[in-house]
């Protein structure tokens, strides 16, 4: 019962500094002029749009919605990618 104590206790702390480790990664995603920056905890940092991408609101609009998302998958692949060593520790019943 201890042993597992230990190692909630070292998950626990590896979750955290996982944590840390995605709020300080910039992950920037790019659609014709229109450049979104976000952090891996998927909080935007900045948002740049060039001259060229406001040709029209429509236009924009659209550049801006893929630019978010294509930001937002990337964070999110990021992070799976980071919590995949903490849960390939991890003996969950049902769980691969």
């Amino acid at each position: 019962m201890f042993d597992k104590a230990k190692d909630l206790y070292r998950l626990q702390k590896q979750a955290r500094q996982i944590k840390k480790e995605l709020r300080d990664t910039h992950i920037e995603a790019e659609e014709d002029g229109v450049i979104v920056t976000v952090n891996g905890e998927q909080e935007v940092l900045s948002v740049k749009i060039s001259d060229d991408a406001m040709t029209n609101k429509s236009s924009l609009e659209k550049k801006l919605e893929k630019a978010f998302n294509k930001a937002v998958k990337k964070s999110q692949q990021i992070g799976a990618e980071m919590m995949r060593g903490i849960m390939g520790d991890m003996n969950i019943p049902g769980m691969g």
